[in-house]
């Protein structure tokens, strides 16, 4: 009888080290998860139309093109901070939505989305293909300033 009681202490001791590693991992996971959620949900590029969903879900769309490339046509609602003035003008982009960055191909605003996560802003992505395929998948487009 002494034999078995042993065993029964021995496994049941076994089996509550086995929960309370079970519940550390876990809790360790969670706390990941919120931490890094924004990260998983928004991809680093997006196409063309996930970027026309986005901007119809109230997505802020910032376009990092020149003046005139800005006038020749643009992303309605879209708000212009050409690249070269992205660092400086931060403190007018929202921090409690997601951040669509255009150009014309694509480039440059890779460039301006790492600008941004850099800066701390995590909902940020960039749309492939730029205003060229945005013209070109026939998408709204207003001129002028």
């Amino acid at each position: 009888m002494k034999k078995s009681k042993k065993s029964n202490i021995r496994f049941s001791a076994l089996w509550v080290v086995g929960l309370i590693v079970l519940t550390l991992i876990g809790a360790v996971l969670v706390i990941n998860l919120s931490k890094n959620g924004s990260n998983i949900s928004t991809p680093s590029e997006i196409s063309v139309s996930e970027a026309h969903e986005m901007r119809s879900a109230g997505a802020f769309i910032l376009d990092v093109r020149e003046p005139q490339e800005w006038q020749a046509g643009h992303i309605p609602g879209a708000t212009l901070i050409p690249l070269g003035e992205l660092e400086s003008r931060l403190s007018e982009l929202p921090t409690d939505q997601e951040i669509v960055v255009v150009c014309r191909s694509g480039n440059r605003s890779a460039t301006g989305r790492d600008i941004l996560k850099k800066a701390g802003f995590e909902n940020t992505t960039s749309m492939a293909g730029g205003m060229n395929s945005w013209i070109n998948l026939g998408y709204d487009v207003v001129n002028g300033p």
